[in-house]
């Protein structure tokens, strides 16, 4: 199973620290060091949720910058 990570909106007041964008796609497993370690920190539980077969009440998080507040969205792939 994939998980996909989508970087759908930001609400600080300053660009990302790691130069996310709204719009950026990461794959989990093969993109894991492109992500930056405050977002992995708030999604990994997450992930690990939906890899274990659970369900999220949301499937959108942000990331704890508060001065940038990247919001990512969570998908389970079947292969």
């Amino acid at each position: 199973m994939k998980i996909r990570i989508t970087v759908v909106d930001q609400k600080g007041n300053c660009p990302c620290h790691r130069a996310h964008q709204v719009g950026d796609v990461f794959d989990y497993d093969q993109d894991r060091g492109k992500l930056c370690p405050l977002a992995m920190h708030v999604l990994f539980p997450m992930i690990d949720i939906l890899r274990y077969g659970g369900k999220l009440k949301s499937d959108v998080f942000c990331c704890p910058d508060v001065d940038t507040i990247n919001v990512f969205k969570i998908e389970k792939l079947d292969e």
